[in-house]
């Protein structure tokens, strides 16, 4: 599944290619594609109809274009990426894919908005946009004029606003984050997985941050200090920094930016899928364990397994 540094590339395409533009048409294909969308699909293709693309916006995984339509306030439309959704920016005359569920024309009749998604747990959604109630409470200051919409004043879509802001944010408040994991006496890579607590992080980046900061991924957050979970917070957005410059992390086919294009942070990875190599550290074998129905890698020798298990 797509994580904060895959996701971002693609918010990147988007900004690039989408934003500015007015939307002159929009297919979707079938009634799955809008099945998080209250009126369904035709509903959806008549209200985007028309609407100006103010921004791309993304919190953690989550990704929207907001717009703005001729008769409304500005709505947000929410693309959930699910396994295997891909955004990509098209000639109209380009030959469809075969898993093509929607396209968005332009009437500037330049390049089409294509979402292809093999596996169909994406969708798209049209949905309110409500003022970002983490960004008031971190007091955030002016951000990047690159970054997110929800910073320059566009708001939060509805089913986004209970997603706790990502580490590349300006309204990611890293000492609120510290004081919330040391409260928990669960395993702390539960924690860097919870979206309520800090978004953005999925197993990869997890695995990645927990083998740079030495820690095992079963360790209770509570018996690590607060300096040590700032810490392994920090490696997080490092590694998701460098995957970003490097067009995120691609396994197969599925995971591309906007132009069909594969990251290949992949091949800079130290722990995760890495089972059986020397750990770049050590020189020790890479494990690999069950943990939350998904795979763990860790090094024994630099991450030691805590006694007992949280």
């Amino acid at each position: 599944m797509p994580e904060l540094p895959e996701v971002e590339v693609v918010r990147r395409g988007l900004a690039e290619h989408v934003v500015g533009r007015r939307i002159s048409t929009a297919q979707l294909l079938g009634q799955r594609v809008a099945r998080r969308h209250e009126g369904g699909p035709a509903d959806l293709a008549a209200r985007v109809r028309q609407a100006q693309v103010l921004a791309a916006d993304r919190r953690g995984k989550y990704l929207w274009l907001v717009l703005d339509p001729p008769d409304d306030d500005p709505h947000a439309l929410v693309m959930h990426l699910g396994m295997s959704g891909q955004l990509l920016v098209e000639p109209p005359d380009a030959p469809r894919e075969k898993h093509l569920h929607a396209t968005l024309d332009f009437d500037d009749d330049g390049p089409q908005l294509r979402f292809v998604d093999q596996r169909t747990f994406g969708g798209l959604a049209l949905t309110p946009l409500l003022p970002d109630a983490h960004r008031r409470a971190a007091g955030a200051g002016a951000p990047d004029a690159s970054r997110s919409a929800a910073e320059h004043g566009h708001g939060i879509p509805q089913p986004v606003a209970h997603i706790a802001p990502d580490p590349l944010e300006d309204a990611f408040d890293r000492p609120t984050v510290i004081r919330t994991m040391k409260s928990k006496n669960v395993a702390v890579k539960r924690l860097l997985l919870d979206q309520g607590v800090v978004s953005g992080i999925g197993n990869i980046y997890a695995d990645e941050a927990l083998w740079r900061a030495g820690v095992h991924g079963r360790r209770p957050a509570s018996a690590l200090t607060r300096p040590a979970i700032g810490r392994l917070l920090d490696h997080a957005a490092a590694v998701m920094r460098e995957a970003l410059a490097q067009g995120g992390t691609s396994f197969d086919a599925l995971y591309v930016n906007v132009n069909g294009a594969s990251g290949y942070f992949d091949r800079s990875l130290d722990a995760y899928g890495q089972t059986g190599r020397p750990c770049p550290r050590c020189g020790g074998p890479i494990r690999r364990e069950e943990f939350m129905n998904r795979s763990s890698h860790y090094c024994p020798r630099c991450q030691t397994v805590p006694r007992v298990r949280a």
